[in-house]
C-alpha cells in the first residue's frame, strides 16, 4: 500500500465553548487507493471527522494533511485542495434550477476552467457509467432519490477528485434505492479510488473496506480489517454496538 494521501493528527472539535467534545483527540490517516469505512452510533462524531478532513468544519485543534501538506494552516490554499477531494453528502445538494448536466459541469468550467465541451464530455461519460445518461436534461425534481444520488457521486468525478469521501450516503434513501448507490461506490472501490466511508451499511463496509474504523463520544475506540471488527473484535464498546446492528 503506498503512502498516507490524509492524515489526521490530534484533531480537537469542540461546541457550546468547549462543553460538548465532537471530537477529542483523533489520529488516523488513509492511504493512497485505500477504501476506510467509519462505523459507530449516532453521535459519536463520525460525520464531524469526515468535514474536518476538507475543512467544512474547522477543527478547535489538531492538524490535517493532504498530500503533505498542513491544510489547516492559514497560509494553506484550502480550495485548492478542496479541488481534489469530492464529497458526497447525505441529502443530494443538486442545484434545482438547474439541468443535471449543468449541475454536473459548472465546477469544472468555473475552478478547473475546463471548456464547456470537454466538462460535457466527461459529464455524458459519466452518465452513462451510472446508467443515467438519459436523464442530462432532467432537473433535480424528476429524478428519485437514488438518482439524485448517483448523479451526486458522479458529479464529484467530474473534478477529478484524488479522494472521494462520503457521508451517509444512503441514509435519506428508500430501502431500495440503496443497492443501487452502493453498486456504484463498489465499482469506484474496485477501480482503486481513495474513500472515506461514514455509513450504517455494514454489509458494505464488511465487503468494500481495506479498514473499519470504530469510534464512540469523539474517539476512535478501535480500528482493523473489517474480519477483525465483525468477527472478533477487541473492545468492548465495539462488541456492544456490532450486537445492536448485525
Amino acid at each position: 500500500m503506498s503512502a498516507d494521501i490524509i492524515q489526521a493528527m490530534d484533531l480537537q472539535k469542540h461546541f457550546d465553548g468547549g462543553d460538548i467534545k465532537a471530537l477529542n483527540g483523533v489520529n488516523a490517516s488513509v492511504k493512497k487507493g485505500e477504501v476506510v469505512v467509519v462505523i459507530g452510533p449516532s453521535g459519536s462524531g463520525k460525520s464531524t471527522f469526515l468535514r474536518c478532513l476538507n475543512l467544512l468544519e474547522v477543527p478547535t485543534g489538531g492538524k490535517v494533511l493532504f498530500e503533505g501538506v498542513d491544510i489547516t494552516d492559514k497560509k494553506a490554499d484550502i480550495n485548492l485542495h478542496r479541488q481534489k477531494m469530492g464529497m458526497v453528502f447525505q441529502h443530494f445538494n443538486l442545484f434545482p434550477h438547474m439541468t443535471i448536466l449543468r449541475n454536473m459541469t459548472l465546477a469544472p468550467m468555473k475552478l478547473l476552467k475546463k471548456s464547456q465541451a470537454d466538462a460535457e464530455a466527461k459529464a455524458k461519460a459519466l452518465l452513462e457509467r451510472v446508467g443515467l445518461s438519459d436523464r442530462a436534461n432532467a432537473y433535480p425534481s424528476q429524478l428519485s432519490g437514488g438518482q439524485k444520488q448517483r448523479i451526486a457521486i458522479v458529479r464529484a468525478l467530474c473534478m477529478d477528485p484524488e479522494v472521494m469521501l462520503f457521508d451517509e450516503p444512503t441514509s435519506a434513501l428508500d430501502p431500495e434505492m440503496v443497492g443501487e448507490v452502493l453498486e456504484v461506490m463498489k465499482e469506484l472501490a474496485k477501480e482503486g479510488m481513495t474513500m472515506v466511508v461514514v455509513t450504517h451499511e455494514m454489509g458494505f463496509a464488511r465487503e468494500m473496506a481495506d479498514r473499519v474504523i470504530f469510534m464512540a463520544e469523539g474517539k476512535i475506540v478501535e480500528e482493523g480489517a473489517p474480519e477483525e471488527i465483525f468477527t472478533a473484535p477487541r473492545q468492548p464498546r465495539t462488541q456492544d454496538f456490532l450486537a445492536k446492528v448485525l
